[in-house]
């Protein structure tokens, strides 16, 4: 066991933070590990771990516009602890995603940017 600082801050309005620092016992290795937390938490924590992990690359995907067949391909053999391939960016399915989400006052907003553009570009 080897000891583990764990740090925090916590912001009080916008200039104001309190900080803290606590250390704690924590294991050295996997195999460690599950000798002192047991097989079944080291998985469970394991897993949430790359849960976060994997809905990040979701929402990356997303907001390039990333289609659902083109995610799970890219995602669908994901391996914990192995970066995922980046999304690539498709500007006409970003810009759809964000008007889709976007209220209807910058929807209009942006219809009025893209008809302008293209009046621009003749």
């Amino acid at each position: 066991m080897k000891d583990l600082q764990v740090s925090a801050v916590y912001h009080v309005g916008k200039e104001d933070e309190k900080s803290g620092s606590i250390v704690v016992q924590a294991p050295e290795t996997a195999a460690e590990a599950i000798q002192v937390f047991g097989d079944e938490a080291v998985n469970s924590n394991a897993l949430a771990n790359w849960v976060v992990k994997l809905q990040g690359n979701v929402r990356s995907g997303l907001g390039k516009g990333e289609d659902p067949k083109a995610m799970q391909a890219r995602l669908g053999g994901s391996k914990m602890g192995v970066a995922a391939s980046k999304a690539a960016m498709d500007p006409k399915a970003a810009w759809l995603a964000s008007y889709q989400a976007a209220d209807p006052k910058t929807r209009k907003q942006m219809k009025a940017d893209l008809l302008k553009q293209a009046e621009e570009i003749g």
